[in-house]
């Protein structure tokens, strides 16, 4: 490819970033479903041409956003799985503080996935198949640690802390103290791991 091809691909490369991350920013901020096109384009200064370009329909662009979002999520998840290889308990509480910390900011909407499927009552909608994707993996990555903690049932228990994360994502904007969600959610954890772990 020549250099004049390669400065046209990065040059439309910036532009589909440019439009996905001013419309993930409206969108989780705002709601999908109040965030038209016209709105999108306007505040990424491009031409709606563009945004069609890159995005076929507003529905393309919906499922890029989720993708980035989870993408996002599970990267986070991985740094912190990295860093505790060794114990299944110090994990799941690492991953409890993060997402009690994020859960628990002045700015934070809410679960981008859990939006979705209120937002979106279509369980054939790309998007709410991507949502359920997501949590779907959630109880996945969750019944490994849950195995590694010896749980007598691993798929109830990571069934439990599912509910209790997602529990998290909606409910913990409404705290008094930031920090009570990783308090909370600790003390749960520990009651849900102790019945699932008695002899």
């Amino acid at each position: 490819m020549s250099r004049q091809n390669n400065t046209v691909v990065n040059a439309g490369n910036e532009v589909r970033e440019k439009i996905l991350s001013t419309a993930a920013d409206l969108f989780y901020n705002q709601g999908i479903r109040a965030v038209g096109v016209d709105l999108v384009v306007e505040k990424a200064g491009v031409a709606k041409t563009s945004l069609y370009r890159h995005f076929g329909t507003k529905d393309d662009l919906v499922v890029a956003f989720l993708q980035l979002m989870d993408q996002e999520f599970w990267k986070q998840w991985d740094g912190v799985t990295s860093q505790h290889s060794d114990d299944a308990q110090a994990e799941l509480y690492a991953q409890l503080d993060w997402i009690g910390d994020r859960s628990g900011q002045p700015e934070y909407r809410g679960c981008p996935q859990i939006n979705i499927a209120a937002e979106f009552p279509d369980i054939d909608h790309p998007a709410r198949r991507l949502a359920h994707g997501h949590k779907r993996e959630l109880r996945r990555r969750l019944q490994v640690i849950s195995e590694r903690l010896g749980a007598g049932n691993a798929h109830e228990l990571a069934g439990q802390l599912a509910v209790l994360i997602n529990g998290a994502f909606v409910s913990t904007s409404m705290f008094e103290k930031p920090e009570e969600a990783k308090v909370l959610l600790h003390g749960a954890a520990n009651a849900l791991i102790a019945a699932n772990t008695a002899s």
